[in-house]
């Protein structure tokens, strides 16, 4: 792996481009209707509020907890001094929830911020990047500015890793190797069993470091996942996991989020962070999200009622779509994607946008319950136009 120590001082052009919970939360008991009743009053959550359904961005329509928005409210008085204190504090909570010791936990501006330092610190132009061909795109767009090899592997049937492809890859390269694997997957919303995924790290390929991307991880029913920091609790230093407070906790514009792995990798990464501490509402919001496990299961129950809202629809309409696991869902449409964007957007619904080479598939993120029974309503009186 020391090739991956090397730290190229011209690549700071890259800063432009700056920006576990699974299963060790016990859930608390929920009051349902106290807490719907503050996302209705609009404490959390901004679709009770905005006229246009954003179901484009993969965001958490709820908003944050009310124990989070609180928090950030409280800590505004503090904003004149600098958190590090809070953070450190807050890097201890995440270390705990991961089982890792504090020296693992790298805090980040949202876990873009992640895939740009990483690729900074630990990367070269003799670095390879391996990736599927349909998979979040900040990775390959970091890569190409620095100009690493990037390689695509082409989808299996259904819109699976071709793992072993990935694999012979790694092993037909004699420079280092950087695999990026984001997990559940985006634009499809489908995993990638960890009975693929972790005997490939355990065996310690040369030169090779894993990148897991993680922001949808807590959405996830699907058993055969699995988070790869249990990999890092038991010691393997060839991985780094990328987690975000965006999703599940719905804090998408505070840009928040962390990185687990490797202290020395970490270390090189933090070289490369725009600032060395998140701002102190985001800090506050998250340690304060984080407790709040009623609001936790709160909203994965609701991204699971929406997602199903949507399912029963596209079987009606008889629309092939892929198992999601996350807060959002890829089918297929049977018309071309603009044409259909467009139309949804002139009542008043922004959805998904085109994610070559699944050119005739759309990604619809999940709104609250009721944008979801709007959304389908129009999707069948579109049908009947012969719009879908």
């Amino acid at each position: 792996m020391s090739d991956f120590t090397h730290i190229n001082q011209k690549r700071r052009e890259m800063f432009k481009y700056s920006g576990a919970l699974l299963g060790g939360l016990a859930l608390a008991g929920l009051n349902k209707s106290a807490l719907a009743s503050s996302i209705a009053r609009g404490e959390s959550g901004s679709g009770a509020t905005e006229s246009v359904i954003r179901i484009n961005y993969n965001e958490n329509p709820l908003g944050m907890s009310p124990k989070g928005q609180e928090a950030a409210r409280q800590a505004i008085v503090k904003a004149n001094r600098y958190p590090y204190k809070e953070q450190g504090q807050l890097q201890e909570k995440i270390a705990g929830l991961h089982g890792v010791d504090k020296s693992k936990v790298l805090m980040l501006q949202g876990s873009c911020e992640g895939i740009r330092s990483s690729f900074e610190a630990l990367g070269t132009e003799k670095t390879q990047l391996v990736i599927p061909e349909l998979t979040y795109e900040g990775g390959p767009k970091y890569a190409k500015v620095m100009g690493m090899n990037i390689v695509r592997l082409p989808m299996l049937p259904g819109w699976k890793f071709d793992i072993e492809g990935m694999k012979k890859a790694v092993a037909s390269y004699e420079g280092p190797s950087i695999v990026y694997l984001v997990n559940p997957n985006n634009p499809t919303a489908t995993i990638t069993p960890a009975d693929l995924i972790e005997p490939w790290i355990k065996s310690k390929p040369n030169n090779t470091l894993f990148l897991v991307d993680e922001a949808y991880a807590e959405f996830v029913n699907d058993r055969q996942f699995r988070s790869v920091d249990g990999l890092i609790r038991e010691g393997y230093d060839n991985i780094i996991l990328l987690k975000t407070f965006s999703k599940i906790f719905a804090m998408a514009g505070m840009r928040a989020g962390y990185a687990i792995g490797n202290p020395a990798f970490l270390a090189k990464m933090a070289n490369y962070n725009t600032s060395e501490s998140l701002n102190y509402c985001a800090i506050a919001a998250a340690s304060a999200s984080l407790d709040d496990n009623a609001f936790i299961h709160y909203s994965k129950k609701t991204i699971d009622t929406s997602r199903q809202i949507l399912i029963d629809t596209l079987k009606s309409l008889d629309l092939e779509y892929l198992p999601s696991e996350a807060n959002f869902l890829f089918h297929r449409i049977k018309v071309p994607l603009e044409g259909y964007q467009k139309r949804m957007k002139e009542h008043g619904i922004l959805i998904g946008r085109a994610f070559p080479p699944a050119t005739d598939w759309c990604r619809i993120s999940m709104g609250t319950p009721e944008e979801m029974h709007t959304f389908t309503r129009l999707m069948r009186e579109f049908r009947a136009q012969g719009w879908l």
